[in-house]
């Protein structure tokens, strides 16, 4: 079949003016593309230091948390703006939010466990059971927290073991903070021979107590009778202290207790004969 260069040349025309046409249409869409890209990751870096800056003025709001949510509103943006770039093209954008969507909610689903550290993570920086140099007790983990993070919470032991827990561990449990308050109480208990002047052993503990700088005098220290047994007697001194002193003051002070115990001759069981022969003339 012979080829009429006549319509030839129209179709080519006609294809010609086609082509224009989509380049033309193409070329403003490539470039409001292009613009709403620019733009948007403008937009999307004011943003991310706005919201940075607005969290650093709220007193005590952790910079963990501040690059966090920063950093989730910068990419947010930018998911939008890619969905809106997309569009600009023809795509149906109803379609990728959807799929965006299912993505979002099976990678929640292999990730349950992360999600929920993560979770914890920041319940535990914006709430501040513990911050970093405190000594804390959350079930069987206890020691110094040295790291909080959005997954796991580092603390190092009394013995320099190295402890990383789960954040969700430490949320669902209650937390014994030995340091927050600044003070600390503590008990010392010293046995002795029912035998013994109980008030010079009061009297004794409570001399040690107050030649001990680190000791509060506010609450003042008190020495009372703890338990009574058959031969001896429990006397206990109770006293305040700073907790970063609490560990120091407790072993000093136990240490001269006991000296001066030994100074004022009051024993612990067994008692001496004589001691022994008088309470059971006592007795009789």
């Amino acid at each position: 079949m012979p080829i009429d260069p006549q319509n030839t040349l129209l179709t080519v025309q006609a294809g010609l003016a086609q082509l224009s046409t989509l380049i033309v249409s193409y070329s403003f869409s490539a470039i409001g593309a292009i613009i709403l890209l620019v733009v948007g990751y403008i937009v999307a870096g004011l943003a991310e230091r706005a919201i940075f800056t607005g969290l650093g003025h709220i007193h005590g709001f952790d910079a963990t948390l501040r690059h966090f949510f920063s950093k989730i509103v910068r990419y947010a943006i930018l998911i939008l703006v890619v969905i809106m770039v997309l569009g600009q093209f023809g795509v149906q954008t109803a379609s990728i939010i959807a799929a965006i969507g299912a993505i979002g909610l099976a990678i929640g689903l292999a990730l349950q466990g992360t999600l929920q550290n993560i979770a914890a993570g920041i319940m535990l920086l914006a709430l501040r059971p513990f911050r970093i140099g405190e000594y804390v007790e959350v079930g069987a983990i206890a020691g110094t927290i040295e790291e909080i993070g959005l997954f796991a919470t580092k603390l190092r032991t009394t013995d320099g073991v190295y402890v990383l827990a789960p954040n969700s561990t430490l949320w669902n449990q209650p937390v014994r903070n030995f340091t927050r308050n600044g003070m600390r109480r503590s008990d010392i208990t010293l046995t002795i021979g029912s035998w013994n002047d109980i008030d010079l052993a009061q009297k004794t503990m409570l001399g040690v107590a107050g030649g001990e700088r680190r000791v509060k005098r506010e609450p003042a220290p008190i020495a009372f009778v703890a338990t009574v047994g058959d031969a001896s007697v429990a006397i206990t001194l109770r006293y305040w202290t700073s907790a970063a002193d609490f560990f120091a003051t407790q072993t000093d002070l136990t240490k001269r207790v006991k000296q001066a115990f030994d100074a004022e001759a009051i024993s612990v069981p067994a008692p001496p004969p004589e001691a022994r022969q008088q309470a059971s003339a006592t007795r009789q």
